[in-house]
């Protein structure tokens, strides 16, 4: 896998990942009708977008430890939810790991 690659999957499993969170959270399955305050889950994922954008090796470091947060999250509501929301945690925790192994591979590839 070249830098670039990695690079890619991170991006767009990033952003993939900030909209699957926000649809999730606000229309597709909220815990309470009309949205819920869990789509500030993905504020921490904004705050990734421009370095990952922008190939920092820095921010794929540490964006890499925080997706084992979202992987975290996924694991559990696969697990307890059922119906759409299960199926969500499901596509959750594959974006998650998509991020996971493209940060960690362009931070190993750039050192």
């Amino acid at each position: 896998m070249s830098a670039r690659l990695a690079n890619l999957t991170a991006v767009l499993s990033l952003i993939a990942l900030i909209m699957l969170g926000t649809a999730w959270e606000l229309w597709l399955a909220p815990l309470r009708p009309g949205g819920s305050w869990l789509v500030l889950k993905v504020l921490p994922l904004l705050g990734a977008v421009f370095g990952l954008l922008r190939a920092r090796r820095y921010t794929h470091q540490w964006m890499s430890l925080a997706s084992l947060l979202y992987l975290a999250e996924g694991l559990v509501r696969a697990t307890s939810d059922s119906g759409a929301s299960a199926r969500l945690a499901i596509a959750e925790i594959v974006l998650a790991v998509l991020l996971f192994a493209g940060c960690t591979a362009y931070a190993r590839l750039t050192r």
